[in-house]
């Protein structure tokens, strides 16, 4: 059931409002004849990360994605990704191009509608997303496009919309840009605590003589166990009933913080090994992944029950004559430890490297007697429990920025965001100048389209 609009707008689709493409793309992919030339070629990545690089084409590469004119967009065309993950994003080309078969351009748009229509399909990425149609990829077709109803305001209307939600989300951006400052800020800072730790320095009433690199130990020394864990063929969902085993994933690991419902299920058919179940007091570092993710370490602080170590990550114990676990997190989570199991890290690329238990277990960490070891453990979690509490604030700021975002959205669209006039034209005569200009241009075989 559609909403009530105020009395001066309607309900229209796209297919009324723009001429709507689909991009197109040569085939086979991969073929080096179709890229390197001189046409920019404007893709998914390049819609939604401002950042990429356009990729380049060649005219050949255009002429096999399909010869219509249409394929080119000018600058500033409203664009709207049709596939995959990002499915449903709207964005204003920055430069002219060929747009593959992932996105379709909303062409004959003039400003202010193309601003409007661009907050407005923002509004609906949500949405979108649930009537797309496609099994193994989803995608949203030329059809679905052209339906999706648009409550269209008059024209003077949609100018004040525009402008208030551009000023709106400038404030909103401003805000955002500080939270983010303040996120790094306290990564930076969180950094220079567990550094210090490893130092010496967080308290004035320890010495740094333990701390000399000469008085460093290898790790293996101080460990009795270090093994990698089972990783069976399990469910693809995860298991939340503490009744059925499961496999934890390597996302269940991050620095200092374990995450036991990051897991997949483990089918009936098989029998755990129950040897490699999670245990409170264990330290798990990654072992294998892309390079930002190996060698990343977590004490289990808690966890459920009937949980396995998967095989790309070690479990690790400790000799507590030696060493107590939360400070041996600590030191693993230090930026000049890190920075050693880093270069310690094999691998053809960054996408896939290992750390070898030999290379490991070779580490060398600062050990200090148990005493000192407990104070600087007392003294990191004091510190860092402030820095948590933090993030977790600037994390409920930013998304409630977010849900603001789409607040201020909801209600442009309704008609509530800027008051109406009653001067302004209705919407059902700019839609009718609309149709009119289009069976005129299609009448004449004018129908604009974007050139090469």
């Amino acid at each position: 059931m559609k909403e009530q609009l105020p009395s001066s707008w309607c309900w229209t689709n796209i297919e009324s409002l723009s001429t709507v493409v689909r991009g197109g793309s040569p085939r086979p992919a991969g073929d080096p004849r179709y890229f390197g030339g001189p046409v920019p070629w404007i893709t998914v990545g390049s819609i939604t990360a401002d950042e990429q690089p356009y990729l380049r084409s060649t005219v050949e590469g255009l002429t096999d994605a399909g010869k219509e004119q249409s394929r080119w967009i000018a600058p500033e065309t409203l664009l709207l990704t049709n596939s995959g993950a990002t499915l449903g994003v709207p964005k204003i080309a920055l430069i002219g191009g060929c747009i593959n078969d992932g996105s379709v351009a909303l062409l004959n748009v003039e400003y202010p509608l193309k601003l409007y229509l661009y907050y407005f399909l923002k509004s609906q990425t949500k949405r979108l997303r649930t009537i797309n149609q496609g099994a193994a990829q989803p995608n949203l077709n030329t059809g679905i496009v052209k339906a999706i109803s648009v409550p269209l305001a008059p024209e003077n209307e949609q100018r004040r919309i525009v402008a208030k939600i551009d000023e709106l989300f400038s404030d909103l951006d401003a805000g955002v840009a500080a939270l983010k400052r303040a996120k790094a800020n306290l990564k930076r800072y969180r950094a220079s605590v567990l550094k210090s730790a490893v130092e010496g320095k967080l308290t004035e009433q320890l010495g740094n003589y333990h701390f000399k690199k000469s008085n460093w130990i290898e790790i293996g020394t101080l460990l009795t166990c270090v093994e990698q864990g089972w990783s069976p063929k399990c469910e693809r969902e995860s298991s939340s009933s503490d009744d059925e085993w499961a496999v934890m994933k390597t996302s269940a690991v991050l620095p200092m913080q374990f995450l036991a419902h990051e897991n997949k299920r483990l089918p009936m058919n098989l029998t755990p090994e129950i040897q490699f179940e999670v245990k409170v007091g264990d330290l798990l570092i990654t072992r294998a992944g892309p390079r930002n993710r190996a060698a990343v370490t977590c004490l289990v602080r808690s966890s459920r029950p009937r949980l396995i170590v998967c095989d790309k990550v070690y479990r690790i114990r400790c000799d507590h004559s030696q060493v107590i676990p939360s400070y041996l997190e600590i030191a693993l989570n230090s930026p000049p430890i890190l920075d050693e199991l880093d270069d310690m890290k094999t691998g053809i690329s960054d996408s896939g490297v290992n750390l070898t238990q030999q290379k490991f277990r070779k580490i060398m960490i600062p050990i200090p007697p148990l005493p000192s070891q407990r104070q600087i453990v007392d003294e990191v979690e004091e510190r860092l429990s402030v820095v948590t509490l933090a993030e977790k604030q600037i994390e409920h700021g930013l998304l409630r920025a977010a849900r603001l975002r789409q607040s201020i959205l909801k209600r442009a669209f309704e008609g509530k965001l800027v008051p109406q006039d009653p001067k302004d034209e209705p919407a059902s005569a700019l839609l009718e100048r609309l149709r009119a200009s289009r069976t005129h241009d299609e009448a004449n075989g004018t129908a604009a389209t974007s050139k090469p």
